[in-house]
């Protein structure tokens, strides 16, 4: 028997959000990212671009500022994608992080999405 896999659904991860499209912003993700939705993210200082949240980062993706809202594919070079920027509680078991990522620095992007009003249940 062939064992599907099904992936990740747009705002999954969302519990709420604030009226309207407030929470939402239209944003670059940066060229070479295939993200699912509910990733971390974090906003390069230089270029203003997203993409996944990285802890060893010294360029911006390093601070966690949003959480995707759609699946997006970004190989062939950059694109615009939907976030959620603020005033949202997200699903804390339905984020998606770096492999590897250190309890650590995980709790450290919660806060700073807390923050921005991205509050984790």
């Amino acid at each position: 028997m062939t064992v599907l896999t099904e992936g990740r659904h747009t705002a999954e991860f969302l519990a709420s959000e604030a009226n309207g499209f407030r929470s939402r912003e239209t944003i670059t993700l940066a060229s070479g990212e295939t993200l699912e939705a509910g990733t971390v993210l974090g906003v390069s200082t230089t270029t203003g671009k997203y993409a996944g949240l990285n802890p060893d980062s010294t360029a911006g993706y390093e601070d966690a500022t949003a959480v995707l809202y759609d699946n997006c594919d970004a190989t062939a070079g950059d694109i615009k994608a939907v976030i959620v920027a603020r005033d949202a509680e997200v699903k804390r078991d339905a984020l998606v992080w770096p492999d590897g990522i250190e309890e650590a620095d995980k709790t450290a992007a919660l806060e700073a999405l807390a923050a921005k009003g991205i509050v984790a249940r």
